[in-house]
């Protein structure tokens, strides 16, 4: 039996040969299966996987590649490819057919927008490229999902210590992130314990949620924890946060930090507090554990607001993940 439970870590392949891709369209076929897609369904799947990981392989000569059931909806399979290639300025000219040019990502890319549910593209010459894509059953709607949320754990370790959540309305967005005290099995016990109790009663408030997380983590490690809530038809954030986890409201001109208090959750949590902010226009929500550096700013990513959750979370994960340390990011968007 898993000590861990259900929970289930992001597997994240590692393309850098031909032997690789064949192992991303096998595990994106499996789930299709499994998440009740028929055999035709099954067919476009592996196809539009099979291009993204040539293209990787081909182009980018590094890439990886997430494929995952959808965390809130069950007849949904999502695909995240993230490369530090070449890169493309012109992400549109690619999706015409018969496009083709040497040295980008152009070739399939095509296929691979017709083929997918929902798709998203984000490039620049030099830095790379990240590529979304849903792949839904037919008779099921495609999820209408404003948040994104990625991990893997430091180096050799088969699980992480970081672990996250979130449940989506129309209008409202809940969610939590815990970094469990130091890695490995130890770690992601506390974390798990963390989501475990999000799950329980996703809709307390911030500060109601670090309470009960608290509570809960006395027999754990414990760790750094964050809860937020937020709401799209108010603009309006309300978060609460022990210990380092980053939180921030991100604009086109900067972004503004939200107040966590310091300590250790399950252990030394004197004070605990939330706080509200008001949300401008288009703005987006980033958590993120210590397993990413601070010092990220995507003013250098011209555009890339504009972009799904998947994509600006796939960028920041890429970018800013630091090798030595368990990573988690997550992405809310709070406008259309």
């Amino acid at each position: 039996m898993d000590p861990l439970g259900p929970e289930r870590e992001d597997s994240w392949l590692r393309l850098e040969d031909a032997s690789a891709i064949g192992a991303a369209r096998r595990m994106a076929t499996a789930l299709a299966r499994d998440r009740g897609f028929d055999d035709e369904h099954v067919g476009q799947v592996a196809v539009a996987v099979s291009e993204a990981a040539s293209n990787l392989v081909k182009h980018a000569r590094v890439g990886l590649m997430l494929i995952r059931p959808h965390p809130g909806a069950l007849g949904t399979v999502e695909v995240i490819s993230i490369d530090s290639g070449p890169g493309m300025s012109d992400t549109v000219g690619p999706i015409r057919d018969g496009y083709s040019t040497t040295g980008t990502l152009g070739i399939g890319l095509g296929a691979i927008t017709r083929l997918a549910d929902s798709y998203d593209i984000y490039s620049q010459p030099g830095k790379g490229t990240v590529l979304t894509m849903l792949f839904t059953a037919r008779g099921t709607s495609v999820p209408d999902t404003v948040a994104c949320g990625l991990g893997r754990p430091v180096g050799d370790e088969i699980v992480s210590g970081d672990a996250l959540a979130f449940e989506e309305t129309p209008d409202t967005v809940t969610a939590i992130v815990c970094d469990g005290l130091g890695h490995g099995i130890g770690a992601a016990e506390a974390s798990r314990e963390a989501v475990r109790v999000f799950r329980a009663a996703p809709e307390v408030t911030p500060v109601s949620m670090i309470e009960r997380v608290h509570r809960a983590l006395g027999h754990t490690r414990g760790g750094a924890v964050a809860a937020i809530h937020v709401d799209r038809r108010s603009r309006a954030v309300t978060y609460a946060g022990i210990g380092n986890i980053s939180g921030w409201i991100v604009t086109p001109t900067g972004r503004q930090g939200m107040l966590a208090m310091p300590g250790i959750a399950g252990h030394n949590a004197r004070h605990m507090r939330e706080s509200r902010y008001e949300l401008p226009p288009h703005a987006v929500i980033v958590l993120h554990s210590d397993g990413l550096t601070e010092r990220w700013d995507l003013a250098a990513y011209p555009g890339l607001l504009r972009h799904s959750a998947h994509v600006i979370a796939g960028t920041l994960f890429r970018d800013s993940a630091i090798r030595r340390d368990d990573a988690s990011v997550l992405v809310i968007r709070t406008g259309p």
